[in-house]
């Protein structure tokens, strides 16, 4: 018995067909019926050797730009992430003016000493998938996907055509050399330019839709999926000009809603490099530009089925039946969640914090909804990137007190570091996709609720809330936070039906720069924390020296909880 198979390209038109014979004996005749019954051409092993093609494209943030590849080791969890790697094919063209092109396939690598989310992409991808790689990127800082890369019309830096010629001769060349793919994935990451111009920003949805379909076309590739990456909201673009970012974000979500082709990837919550002067910054920078390809990768692997969430359990309830409950709440935005605190920086220094405490019930939203816990798990460190926040450091201290009074302790913490204070009002902003302050009154009740349904008496010990770092170094809104976090404390008491409520408010020193050091805005909390019994103001002034403006690094984080807890336990 003889089979013919005929497997081609079907993501490319110009791509050769491979035709491959099979003689099978008799016996095996009605295995190989039932084979084919069960099992789709494009599963058999010659296709699964394909290398899988990934188009990267963009404008600065997808670029890399303000990113060092001198710093990636900085960072424990990427360490080596910027060296060659030699499994994965490489071909690009980046930049306006002055263009990288590496002319042909080559390893994958940094670009002019530039870290791209591709680094850590393929990285991901390659450890979780025996698949061979292969990437393509075309991006350029500053482009329009209105005039840059509009397939129809496309003006400026004509990005689209430069792209499809990249992409057609990087795939023409893997046909030369007779290796076998297909396109598996298109990262897009852009918008920020577009909504400058009024009509780009109005029809920015539209124009992505039209994207979409012309590759698709242009690729002879009907069903490409498309991952689109979140503008980043931490940047002074997210807090400057924020209706505008939310008008883009509202285009890509249009057309990710309604293209199951297409996934909106999550990516506000990545670290953003610190600018000079105030410290406020356009762009992801390294540390940023490695998570962002985490994110890709992630949402790449979920498509195959491959998880990113690790289990967490309790061995077992923590707490005597019908006993007395002290729950504390953990809420804020980039030093809450821990942006730069690692748990690799942990050894040595603060090897408690390591272990799991599975007598302290913990349940969490990071990232805003990000990243969320399904139900109550030991208490660790959870954060997105091996990253950790001050609960850790204030439990630990709160924890052996509760111990020595025979009490019990539960931690709920809700953050979102790509957020500001005024996402957290009760009237949120125009960027209505940021408003926190319902799932976040939302997320205390059910906490509560999840506790009293074991048996428990609940007693909310307070919400202890770091206020927002970016925004002290932006003049109108370091002069609002104050009235914004008046706000938000005053309807959290009305909406929880607690009006004795404490809040227990800690505060970095703010920003110290010429545009900013008119408002004093410690001064400003401090008068809240006057009028209102319930509210405790924590200066956290005695912090490690930083190396960075607006963002702890471990040490800090470590120091922050412990200076939280000794003002809880004072207080008490």
């Amino acid at each position: 018995m003889q089979i013919r198979f005929d497997l081609h390209h079907s993501n490319f038109p110009d791509s050769k067909d491979t035709t491959m014979n099979l003689n099978i004996s008799h016996t095996c005749r009605v295995a190989v019926a039932a084979l084919l019954l069960l099992c789709p051409l494009t599963l058999l092993a010659e296709e699964d050797a394909a290398v899988r093609v990934f188009i990267f494209a963009g404008q600065s943030n997808m670029v890399g730009s303000d990113s060092k590849v001198a710093d990636v080791d900085l960072y424990p969890p990427f360490k080596g992430a910027a060296g060659a790697q030699p499994d994965v094919r490489f071909s690009y063209c980046i930049g306006r003016e002055n263009k990288f092109r590496s002319n042909g396939w080559v390893d994958l690598q940094p670009v002019n000493n530039v870290v791209g989310p591709e680094l850590s992409f393929a990285r991901k991808v390659a450890a979780n998938s025996a698949a061979p790689i292969a990437i393509i990127k075309c991006a350029a800082g500053g482009t329009h996907l209105g005039g840059d890369w509009n397939p129809d019309d496309p003006q400026g830096f004509k990005m689209y055509p430069l792209a499809l010629e990249l992409i057609r001769s990087s795939l023409a060349e893997l046909d030369r050399q007779g290796v076998a793919y297909r396109i598996e994935g298109f990262m897009w990451h852009q918008g920020e330019n577009d909504m400058f111009n009024e009509d780009y920003m109005a029809n920015y949805g539209k124009n992505l839709a039209n994207f979409l379909a012309s590759w698709r076309r242009d690729l002879n590739s009907p069903n490409l999926k498309f991952y689109i990456g979140e503008l980043c909201t931490k940047t002074i673009w997210g807090m400057d000009l924020r209706p505008r970012m939310y008008a883009i974000s509202l285009g890509q979500k249009q057309v990710t809603a309604a293209d199951p082709l297409a996934k909106y990837v999550r990516t506000s919550h990545d670290g953003v490099e610190i600018g000079g002067g105030a410290g406020l910054h356009y762009h992801y920078g390294t540390l940023g530009q490695l998570e962002h390809g985490v994110n890709y990768a992630d949402a790449y692997l979920s498509s195959l089925g491959v998880s990113k969430k690790e289990p967490r359990s309790l061995k077992r309830w923590p707490y005597a039946k019908a006993s007395k409950v002290q729950l504390f709440v953990m809420a804020g935005h980039r030093n809450m969640e821990g942006e730069t605190a690692f748990v690799q920086q942990l050894k040595g220094f603060r090897d408690d914090l390591l272990l799991e405490n599975q007598s302290i019930a913990f349940k969490y939203s990071i990232g805003g909804g990000f990243k969320t816990s399904e139900d109550w798990e030991p208490l660790g460190a959870v954060g997105f990137y091996d990253t950790f926040g001050p609960e850790l450091s204030f439990a630990a201290a709160i924890g052996q007190a509760a111990a020595e009074r025979g009490g019990n302790v539960a931690i709920a913490k809700f953050t979102h570091s790509g957020s500001q204070m005024n996402d957290w009002t009760p009237e949120g902003s125009m960027a209505k996709d940021r408003h926190l302050y319902p799932a976040f009154v939302s997320f205390i009740q059910e906490s509560i609720k999840e506790l009293k349904g074991k048996g428990h008496d609940v007693e909310l010990a307070g919400i202890f809330y770091h206020v927002g770092e970016n925004e002290m170094s932006m003049h109108p809104y370091r002069k609002a936070a104050a009235g914004w976090l008046k706000s938000t404390i005053q309807q959290s008491r009305l909406d929880l039906q607690m009006p004795d409520l404490r809040w227990y408010v800690s505060q970095q020193p703010p920003t110290d720069h010429e545009s900013v050091n008119s408002i004093d805005v410690t001064g400003d909390i401090a008068k809240l924390a006057e009028a209102d019994s319930q509210l405790i103001h924590i200066q956290a002034f005695g912090l490690p020296v930083q190396p960075r403006q607006l963002v702890l690094d471990t040490a800090g984080i470590v120091r922050l909880g412990e200076l939280i807890a000794e003002r809880f336990l004072q207080q008490e």
